[in-house]
């Protein structure tokens, strides 16, 4: 990568206007994309807890099924996308927010709705300015890849642990450090979707890489909005 910056450092000021405007483009797109699929979340997570609908399916096999399936279409974009269509590879998106949204639904019952909202704009601040930092930095973040990676690994299997101990000093950890990992994982996925608008592929293929771009920055945002919920929501009565 280090490599690629230094033959882009050297680009005519013609060649690199063009790909700064290419590039703006390109990460409005995925921004957009992950705009709306968080937009999509909250709504249906409302709408679930609102209707009722959660808490009629909560503890029973629909509930797990809809628990589960996000992770098969997460898996589906990440094998498949490449022979997916463009229009395959959108709904199976918008399907994912949607879903996620009905296994979301229960923090509109257990949070209030102002620490849920104070939660949010907290959260879109902090990414907002790592995923600036991620976009602007002059810095490889490549280094730091593995190491949030293994963090995340250890979120993982620490909340799989927690499910059988349910002990709120481990959560309290898991919260803290699941900050740090997709405080960071912003920046450097980021980095990663910018770097991928560099290899110069069609409209069809690049519209692929916004959508896996969005999911990527959806997923950061996401988590790192429920782990700040953990610790500094408040509970209803």
């Amino acid at each position: 990568m280090a490599q690629d910056w230094q033959s882009r450092a050297t680009a005519r000021p013609a060649q690199w206007a063009d790909i700064d405007v290419g590039l703006r483009q390109y990460m409005l797109r995925v921004y957009n994309y992950m705009g709306a699929g968080l937009a999509l979340t909250g709504l249906v997570a409302y709408i679930a807890a609102e209707s009722g609908f959660y808490q009629q399916i909560y503890r029973t096999p629909l509930f797990w099924l809809l628990v589960i399936a996000p992770l098969g279409l997460v898996l589906l974009l990440g094998f498949r996308i490449q022979s997916m269509s463009l229009g395959s590879a959108q709904a199976t998106f918008w399907a994912y927010a949607g879903l996620m949204g009905v296994s979301l639904g229960g923090i509109f019952l257990v949070y209030t709705g102002v620490s849920i909202a104070t939660t949010f704009f907290i959260t879109a601040a902090m990414f907002l300015g790592m995923s600036l930092y991620g976009y602007t930095t002059g810095r490889d973040l490549t280094q730091f890849g593995s190491f949030l990676f293994m963090g995340l690994i250890g979120i993982v299997v620490a909340g799989l642990v927690n499910m059988f101990l349910a002990s709120p000093g481990l959560q309290f950890a898991i919260s803290v450090v699941g900050v740090i990992v997709f405080t960071g994982l912003t920046a450097w996925d980021t980095q990663r979707i910018k770097e991928m608008y560099f290899a110069g592929d069609d409209d069809v293929i690049a519209g692929k890489k916004a959508i896996m771009g969005a999911l990527a920055l959806y997923l950061d945002f996401l988590n790192l909005f429920m782990m700040l919920l953990q610790f500094m929501g408040q509970r209803r009565n």
